[in-house]
């Protein structure tokens, strides 16, 4: 399953993560990064399996934080991972960390046990939500509901290791809260003007960001969970989705720009062919946003497909 070898350390790395955690200063840090440890002077590190996680702690934590991410380049396969000496220090340095769940970055547990601490707090987004492990998408943070959740318990937990600046958190959480009305409100509109618009997917990286638009996504799930766990889909599947596009069944096409193969890159042919407009989603934050505008951005993308019939590969 490709979500569940999704950077998936080698034993080799995890050696080196397990060595470095038996020299770390795990009392000295007192909850905070000195100067000399790379997060200057009085801060707090946060480490984010994902860029989208880090950047919001740091919108939460503002000049009390450094906030950094493992998975942070959108230009390559998120799902190749191996651990480094860098990765080892900054999460035996971390006093907060910040994962997805759901098997997503099951790596991360990995590194936690090579490098424990107990002063560690290890945010987990399946866990804010109350998810079941059975739950089939992972890509959570495409739920409008996931990041606000995961955002008040960021602040709640930085509060906890600086009760000093428990204020200042609380009051850039309501900052964030109050910057997700805008993609909220995008969504409300684009419901209001295409609910049950069609569309297909090659994998469910942002089906929660359509469930929330309002559109239907005609693709089999079956095909999506394939493409997704890096197996070939079944031929009936196939058709089925060939057919969305031959019959021009569907108003889009989106697919995971960060990952392609055979499978996917003829899907993109066929629906090229015939017109669709395809739409680039990716599972990692691409460079020069923050959260909100990287989701609201996604929204723009699709409703520029559907009413102009103009692709955005890329963004």
């Amino acid at each position: 399953m490709r979500i569940g070898k999704m950077m998936a350390a080698g034993l080799a790395a995890i050696a080196v993560v397990a060595g470095l955690a038996g020299c770390a200063p795990a009392e000295g840090l007192v909850g905070r990064m000195g100067a000399g440890a790379g997060g200057g002077a009085d801060r707090i590190l946060v480490v984010g399996a994902e860029n989208q996680y880090s950047d919001v702690a740091a919108q939460i934590g503002g000049k009390y934080v450094t906030a950094t991410a493992i998975i942070q380049n959108p230009n390559t396969d998120p799902h190749t991972f191996e651990a480094s000496v860098s990765v080892a220090k900054d999460l035996s340095a971390a006093r907060i960390v910040v994962q997805n769940g759901l098997g997503y970055d099951d790596f991360m547990t990995k590194l936690e046990s090579a490098s424990p601490s107990k002063d560690r707090i290890v945010i987990t987004a399946q866990d804010v939500l109350g998810l079941p492990n059975d739950t089939a998408n992972p890509h959570l943070w495409y739920d409008p509901k996931t990041m606000p959740a995961v955002a008040k318990r960021i602040a709640a937990s930085l509060g906890r290791i600086d009760p000093s600046h428990k204020a200042y958190f609380a009051k850039n959480l309501a900052t964030f809260d109050a910057s997700m009305k805008t993609w909220g409100d995008q969504l409300a509109a684009f419901r209001s003007t295409h609910a049950g618009t069609p569309v297909a997917v090659t994998e469910p990286v942002a089906d929660d960001l359509l469930k929330a638009a309002g559109v239907d996504v005609e693709t089999p799930w079956s095909l999506q969970a394939a493409i997704m766990n890096d197996t070939d889909p079944s031929p009936q599947d196939s058709a089925l989705q060939n057919a969305l596009l031959t019959g021009k069944k569907v108003k889009a096409l989106l697919y995971n720009r960060q990952v392609t193969d055979q499978v996917t890159e003829r899907f993109l042919r066929v629906a090229r062919a015939n017109g669709i407009p395809v739409v680039g989603v990716s599972e990692t934050m691409p460079a020069g946003y923050h959260y909100q505008g990287w989701m609201e951005a996604t929204l723009k993308a699709l409703r520029v497909a559907i009413e102009t019939g103009a692709s955005t590969d890329k963004r």
